[in-house]
Order: structure tokens, then sequence, then C-alpha cells
């Protein structure tokens, strides 16, 4: 367990005033890095969208280039030929009703969820247990799709979903503090590209207010969002 002088001396070396440059912020999140685990870093963006409204809702999918350091356990919703399919391409679980009743039971051993359009009425019947946990299949991510193959090794390869809160902020992981400086920027930049790029057009103001990223048991650091847009772009 963390201590509190620990946590202390994590957050004296982080000056909550300031915006830091993308790789000061990145080796600063490593260095306020100090759990016995390898923690996983985090990316908060503060948008200037209005979530209640659909034409300001801002989702999407990215597959990040340096992975995110886990191994993701695949589960896949098919029958027949698509069945097999999913399992030759390294599905962890395929199944139907099978394993709709197991998550009705309480069991939630994957960690993102694809299943084949003929599916989605099963899949319905667990929407209430699936959807609060961020693992609905969804076609505007592509986890509703017939092409199981590519979803499996994108799952696989480090692919994040993204999407805006009631609060108008993103939640997203973007490595673990194991990562070099270079890894996590390389992940950070992919993850931002594709939020700028999925501004509503109906959005006015300032899209990205602030931009925080973290470690899990280390202090908030706030990002230079003119500068992180200029290296994006």
């Amino acid at each position: 367990m963390a201590t509190g002088k620990q946590i202390k001396s994590s957050k004296e070396k982080v000056d909550r005033n300031l915006t830091y440059q993308v790789d000061e912020a990145l080796a600063l999140v490593k260095e306020t890095s100090f759990a016995k685990f390898d923690e996983s870093v985090d990316v908060s963006v503060k948008l200037g969208v209005d979530p209640r409204k659909s034409d300001q809702m801002v989702r999407g999918a990215v597959v990040l280039p340096n992975g995110l350091g886990k191994t993701i356990r695949v589960l896949v919703f098919a029958k027949g030929e698509k069945a097999l399919e999913a399992q030759q391409a390294g599905a962890d679980h395929v199944g139907g009703d099978d394993l709709v009743e197991k998550i009705k039971g309480g069991w939630f051993d994957f960690d993102t969820a694809i299943a084949t359009p003929d599916m989605m009425g099963t899949v319905g019947k667990i929407g209430k247990l699936l959807g609060p946990r961020g693992l609905m299949p969804n076609p505007k991510v592509g986890t509703v799709t017939f092409e199981l193959a590519r979803a499996i090794e994108e799952a696989k390869s480090g692919k994040v979903e993204y999407r805006v809160e009631k609060a108008g902020i993103i939640h997203a992981p973007v490595g673990r503090a194991s990562f070099d400086v270079e890894k996590l920027k390389g992940n950070l930049m992919t993850l931002m590209d594709a939020i700028f790029k999925a501004k509503p057009s109906t959005a006015k103001g300032t899209y990205v207010k602030k931009v925080t990223i973290s470690s899990t048991m280390g202090p908030g650091i706030n990002i230079d969002v003119p500068a992180l847009q200029a290296l994006v772009k």
C-alpha cells in the first residue's frame, strides 16, 4: 500500500498551477509513479461540448501504436462459421446464449466484447450489465462487425475506445508507467489526433479546454494544450 509520505512526495514534484510541455509532463508522470505495480498512465480531456446534445457527442476508437502494455482478453458473440473464425483469430471466449448466462451470473473475465450483427438481439439481453462497464459492442467503434479477425487483432494490439461523459470529459489509458517517454508520447499523440479530428461541427468556442495526465496513484499533470495541438498537427 502507498504511504502518506510517498503520496506527499509525489504531489510535491508537480506544480498544479503550471501547464507542462508534452515531453516534460510524460517524464514527470514516470517520476511521480511510486506504486510497486506497473501503474496505468491515463489521460483526461476536458472538452467544450454539451454531451446532452446528440450532435455534440464525441466518441470513437483508435489503435495505439505502442499498445497498452497488458494482455487484452477478447470475448466474441458469434455462431456457426463466424464462431470458428473468432476462435482461429485468437478470441479468448466465443459463444452466444451460454456467455449471456455466465455474464448474468456475474462473470466478467474479459476486457472487450465484440459481436456479429446477427447476435445483437442476444447481446441486448445483457445490455444493462455491459453498458455501465463500457463493454457493450457498438458499430460506431467497430465492435459490431462480421470482420472478426480484424476486430480481434485490433483489440489485442491496443485499441482504445473513448467517449465524452456527461461532464464533458474523456478518460482513456495511453500506456503503463514502465513505458519510455517516446512510447507514451506516440500513444498520446495518436489518441489526441483522433479526438481533435472528432470535433463536432456544432461545437462552438474552445474545443479542447484542458488535458491532464497521471499514473494510477500519481498526481494529475496539466499539459499545455496549444503546444500539444501543434505537435499533433
